[in-house]
C-alpha cells in the first residue's frame, strides 16, 4: 500500500520576546500562530479495524498536538531562560501569568524544531512526522521537514 500524507491545522496565540535582537521583536509581543502538522504512513488495511483506511485518525493527531503544543503555548508568553528575560518571566509568573521558559531563542525557527520533537515522541508506531509549518504572520513562516533532518 502507498504512503499517504495527511495534514491537520491548528491555531493558537502566543507572546514572546527576542532578547538581544536589533529590531522591534526585542519587545514583548504576540502572534496568532497557525501550525500545519503533516504525518506520513500507510492507511490501515485491516477491514476489521475501526480506523480502516486511515493513516491516523485526525482526532488522534489532534489530541497529540493539542496536548503537546496548543494547550501549553496558547495564551502563554515564551522567553529564553538563559537571558535576563528570566527576571521579567518571574514577575509575570508571580502575577499568575502563563510563562514558558525555553532553552532557546523563541523564534519561529526554533519553536518549530521544539514542536517537531514533542510531536514525534507521541506518534504511534508506523506513523512518522513528515513536516511542520509554523506561520507567525500571514506572510512569514518557518518549515521543518524530516527529510532535511
Amino acid at each position: 500500500m502507498s504512503n499517504i500524507r495527511i495534514t491537520k491545522q491548528f491555531n493558537f496565540e502566543t507572546g514572546h520576546a527576542l532578547y538581544g535582537y536589533d529590531g522591534k521583536c526585542k519587545n514583548v509581543h504576540g502572534h496568532s500562530y497557525k501550525l500545519s502538522v503533516t504525518v506520513i504512513g500507510k492507511p490501515i488495511a485491516d477491514n476489521s479495524n475501526v480506523k480502516f483506511g486511515m493513516v491516523i485518525d485526525f482526532t488522534d493527531l489532534k489530541k497529540i498536538v493539542k496536548e503537546e503544543i496548543v494547550d501549553q503555548f496558547d495564551h502563554a508568553t515564551v522567553f529564553n531562560k538563559n537571558t535576563p528575560h528570566v527576571e521579567l518571566a518571574k514577575e509575570l509568573q508571580a502575577r499568575d501569568h502563563h510563562v514558558i521558559l525555553v532553552d532557546y531563542q523563541p523564534t519561529s525557527e526554533n519553536m518549530v524544531i521544539d514542536f517537531a520533537n514533542r510531536i514525534k515522541s507521541r506518534l504511534p508506531q508506523g506513523i512518522n512526522l513528515h513536516s511542520l509549518k509554523l506561520q507567525e504572520t500571514e506572510t512569514s513562516f518557518a518549515e521543518w521537514y524530516q527529510s532535511d533532518n
